[in-house]
């Protein structure tokens, strides 16, 4: 039985020779037995406040490289929590109010997944709910039984 995410996940390149070129993967084909975790969207916002929110509890730094750091420590700190790394993301959705934020946000991710390329989806939103919230991220990870 498989016991380690790269046993069961393999990223997929339809012309493998360009893959250096994308800091994603087009696809994470999964096989076998695995269970599956779905994170809510995280923002740089604490994990845990009021709700309704409270505008105080919601102070965002300006750039985005801080918003989007601030994000994935709470996507790692719930997958620790799980017994998961960032290494079991095989799907991640960023939510941004500017696309022209993408560039310091790929930078951000490759600090944190190093070669780890999941698959990726960056979509242009017209704003979050907070105030001064630039990025949302949501992911699916695997964990294999």
């Amino acid at each position: 039985m498989a016991t380690r995410v790269e046993d069961i996940s393999k990223p997929y390149h339809p012309i493998p020779e360009r893959a250096h070129e994308l800091p994603y993967s087009p696809a994470i084909h999964v096989s076998g037995p695995a269970d599956m975790v779905f994170l809510s969207g995280m923002t740089a916002a604490p994990l845990y406040h009021s709700h309704p929110h409270i505008r105080e509890e919601h102070f965002h730094a300006p750039d985005i490289e801080t918003q989007a750091r601030k994000a994935m420590d709470k996507i790692k700190m719930i997958l620790e929590g799980q017994g998961l790394t960032l290494r079991n993301i095989v799907k991640m959705t960023k939510y941004l109010t500017d696309m022209r934020d993408q560039e310091g946000v790929s930078a951000i991710m490759k600090e944190y997944f190093g070669e780890w390329k999941p698959a990726s989806t960056s979509i242009c939103i017209h704003c979050l709910n907070q105030p001064g919230a630039r990025i949302e991220i949501d992911v699916i990870a695997i964990k294999p039984r």
